[in-house]
């Protein structure tokens, strides 16, 4: 009885370097392990070879490594073209897919992080870190939407805050990527709930500059289309002329630089067109805002003599026109707003940090900290008043239903008893695990920990006591404890035993563990690294963030398209002439 082979074998053409019939198993062999046949047999290092199929470069730096040659559609019969290349182009085009690859991989850490971000803060869940996100206008005022929009708007303005951040790095493909999720993102709002919203037109516009400063004249069809939309947009949110967002911000001119960058493009996108006109009338209004931009020293100093420093006092000059004392206002109510909200971020880390404790609703929801205080108001204590809230999803009626109904308060009182206890024996397992991870001896561990105190005394209690001493301990406090140690305790690597809970059965207590928070699981899954840097740059941000550029760019490029102006009328006037 013979035994025929899973794998299929394909005879592949091969030209180039070497040209021949080349055998191999396509459902086993790798881009890499094909790399390195061809090589060997045209004399060659593989690093001097590229791998051409169906007008791709086959890549072995990426997730292409791991599949198999079938995967990528070769089969008998295909034709594969071995291209020599120098040693150093070889390392180029490596590192180059590597990059690619490693620039994939972060843009899809940052949507997922992003996607994260936006469900836990839109929904009315309990956070799991210590703070929250929230929605505020031009003046700093937050702002209401439905949960759907509230989601949709929340995750484009994290997606329009790193798209910024890599602009300011001069990433602007990378940019451009998160943009346009940004851009998908606002796509699923309800339209009327965001049109009198200017982010999103800021969003086009900054789309639009990194078009430019790209130099990528391919886009000069949908640039166009993009400013367009980013006008009437404006023109929506701020009022004809600007006349609401300046009402808004007392009369100042916090926006001068961000219509200066969109007059710039405009211009650009009508040179490139042939429309020269238009492009000199929005090139001529733009170069008009960006001299009124323009800080004086002496305004400088005088405003930094006052106490601030030069970034706040060169912001507080180009908003407010150059007027000193408009300038020094700004910088006064800011330091306030600043001093607020950081006094408003104690405050809410404190009341996550207290509903934390109260654990959450069968929908996953925070204790209603407002509703909380109206209960307790009315004489109920604050722990059973909360209980109620969590148990009926925060409906302050049936909340106090159960409260005054003497049963349903004895069942109340049973599951905060019950939730104490888990959340200490939590600490207690965590302890344990944290000793015998410094390597204690388990059964010593569960002794020590027995015999009560913090994580340090129990640590010094196995540092300073004897095996014997600790033993007793364990035996002592488990009697007054009325509590069992398992018989293998004394085995090394015997499991901690439930200190507090051994007896209970969970479906008799009535209790859902996860109503008391996130899981450990849960958190374990964050890409905390990638949150991080997107709650940091948020952070950075206030409500004049996106009005507040640096504008020596757009004064060189203004400089630029008007020679690029003159120099076309010239040559214009000379065949004239002819």
């Amino acid at each position: 009885m013979s035994s025929s082979s899973s794998a299929s074998i394909a005879k592949l053409k091969v030209a180039g370097t070497w040209a021949g019939l080349l055998e191999v198993e396509t459902e086993n062999w790798t881009v890499p392990m094909l790399r390195e046949e061809i090589a060997k047999r045209s004399n060659m290092g593989t690093e001097s070879i590229n791998l051409i199929f169906a007008g791709k470069v086959l890549k072995d730096c990426t997730s292409e490594e791991k599949s198999s040659l079938s995967q990528l559609g070769i089969k008998n019969n295909s034709k594969i073209l071995a291209c020599r290349v120098s040693v150093e182009e070889g390392k180029t085009l490596k590192n180059e897919l590597l990059a690619d690859d490693e620039r994939n991989r972060r843009l899809a850490r940052i949507r997922a992080a992003v996607t994260a971000l936006s469900k836990r803060h839109a929904d009315g869940a309990l956070p799991i870190e210590d703070f929250d996100i929230e929605l505020e206008d031009q003046s700093g005022k937050k702002v209401h939407f439905s949960e759907t929009d509230r989601l949709a708007i929340m995750t484009g303005l994290m997606l329009h805050t790193s798209g910024k951040r890599f602009i300011r790095k001069q990433m602007f493909t990378d940019a451009l990527e998160v943009l346009t999720m940004g851009e998908e993102a606002f796509s699923l709002c309800n339209p009327k709930s965001i049109e009198l919203v200017d982010n999103i037109p800021i969003l086009q516009i900054d789309m639009v500059w990194c078009y430019f400063m790209l130099r990528d004249i391919a886009w000069i069809a949908v640039a166009g289309l993009r400013l367009k939309n980013a006008r009437e947009g404006l023109e929506r949110a701020h009022g004809k002329d600007s006349s609401r967002f300046r009402l808004l911000q007392a009369g100042r001119t916090s926006e001068l630089a961000l219509y200066l960058r969109l007059e710039l493009l405009e211009g650009v996108v009508a040179y490139h067109s042939g429309q020269f006109d238009k492009s000199r009338k929005f090139l001529a209004s733009a170069q008009e805002k960006f001299f009124q931009l323009q800080v004086p020293d002496e305004a400088l100093s005088l405003v930094m003599s006052m106490g601030f420093g030069e970034w706040d006092a060169k912001r507080a000059l180009r908003m407010s026109n150059q007027d000193i004392q408009s300038a020094v206002n700004f910088l006064v109510v800011e330091r306030e707003k600043r001093e607020q909200k950081r006094e408003d971020d104690i405050r809410r880390r404190n009341e996550i940090m207290e509903q934390k404790r109260y654990g959450v609703t069968p929908l996953k929801k925070a204790v209603d900290l407002q509703r909380l205080t109206e209960v307790v108001s009315i004489g109920f204590e604050k722990e059973l008043a909360a209980e109620a809230l969590r148990k009926n999803e925060n409906d302050t009626q049936k909340a106090l239903d159960d409260l005054t109904n003497p049963e349903a308060n004895t069942a109340l009182q049973h599951n905060i008893e019950l939730r104490k206890r888990r959340r200490q024996q939590r600490a207690t397992d965590a302890t344990i695990e944290r000793l015998v991870s410094m390597g204690f001896e388990r059964s010593r561990v569960i002794g020590a920990v027995q015999a009560g105190g913090s994580l340090e005394q129990a640590m010094h209690q196995l540092l300073t006591h004897s095996r014997a001493d600790t033993t007793v301990a364990a035996e002592n406090s488990a009697n007054a404890h009325g509590s069992t140690v398992n018989n293998n305790a004394s085995a090394p690597d015997s499991t901690p035993t439930d200190l507090a809970l051994d007896n209970l059965d969970p479906d008799a207590l009535d209790i859902d563990c996860s109503n008391e928070g996130p899981s450990a699981a849960e958190i374990e899954q964050r890409d905390v690294e990638m949150e991080g840097e997107i709650a940091d740059e948020l952070a950075r941000g206030d409500a004049l963030s996106d009005y507040d550029i640096e504008v020596a760019k757009e004064g060189e490029a203004i400089n630029e398209y008007l020679a690029l102006l003159a120099s076309a009328d010239g040559t214009s006037s000379s065949q004239s002439s002819q």
